[in-house]
């Protein structure tokens, strides 16, 4: 019987480790050896685990995939997965040879199949090989990089609900909100946990469609209705699915310049309030 192919998951993100953690469990003949968030412990960790591949994740905060990739020498080199957000176009650099990808969210079906991949190449391709191809395709990549002028915002977020990780398509989250070390996303009526910051999550977003009403808040522009005058300084955000959130002191005028021709034109039952001018 052969021996488990021996896996690094590198990402910065705990719930995508958690997710190939999972993923893994149910491909037969792997072994998840370690996993690692960042550039540096990658490195110390394929010291000591020599694994025969690597699941790596491009986008990560600090360094990326690539930078791991440029660190490769010698006799032993891993057979390497990308993990990565870019569109269709992008990955055309992975059409020919055996260095393959997943798109995120990660599905089953395209793991196995580029897990499957992975152990054929290392049968027939020596370290020289491997090392040659992939710094093919990083630089095929990062060239698409360069010419990409949009930054790409999510559309789908993985948290948690019940013990479970859940999709949560962008387009249905409604608002967000800090909640000690995890924000909570409001989508559709339910609300899940992800391990995250605020601001994180901010930077995930398109600014074009949310907004930050205080420093543990965001909301979707396009659900607000109105904006509500609670009391003294004290202002609310009306959104269609009947949750109010509060609107930080600091924040209410920049709001209302944001949202005032929106909530107008979108909802003429709803009347955006004046501040009043303290007496």
């Amino acid at each position: 019987m052969n021996a488990p192919l021996k896996i690094l998951a590198v990402d910065d993100e705990p719930l995508a480790l958690k997710r190939v953690q999972l993923l893994l469990a149910r491909v037969p003949g792997t072994e998840l050896v370690g996993t690692a968030s960042s550039v540096p412990e990658a490195l110390l960790a394929i010291d000591a685990h020599r694994p025969d591949v690597v699941l790596l994740d491009i986008k990560m905060a600090g360094q990326t995939g690539f930078d791991l990739v440029d660190n490769f020498s010698g006799t032993y080199v891993p057979q390497v997965i990308f993990v990565t957000a870019f569109d269709e176009f992008a990955t055309r650099a992975f059409e020919v040879g055996a260095v393959d990808y997943v798109l995120k969210p990660v599905e089953l079906t395209r793991f196995t199949a580029a897990i499957e991949k992975a152990r054929k190449a290392l049968a027939v391709q020596d370290a020289e090989e491997r090392l040659e191809e992939l710094r093919h395709v990083v630089a095929a990549l990062r060239a698409q990089a360069r010419t990409s002028e949009a930054k790409r915002y999510e559309t789908e977020i993985w948290a948690e609900r019940r013990n479970e990780f859940v999709r949560i398509s962008i387009s249905d989250l409604d608002w967000v909100e800090a909640e000690r070390d995890y924000v909570r996303l409001h989508a559709a009526g339910q609300s899940y946990l992800l391990r995250d910051t605020i601001s994180a999550v901010q930077g995930r977003l398109d600014p074009d469609l949310f907004i930050r009403v205080r420093r543990s808040a965001l909301v979707r522009i396009d659900r607000v209705t109105g904006i509500r005058k609670a009391g003294y300084g004290d202002f609310r955000i009306r959104l269609a699915s009947g949750n109010e959130v509060r609107v930080g002191r600091t924040y209410v005028k920049h709001i209302r310049s944001l949202i005032a021709p929106r909530v107008r034109s979108g909802a003429a039952n709803d009347e955006l309030v004046e501040p009043e001018t303290p007496r």
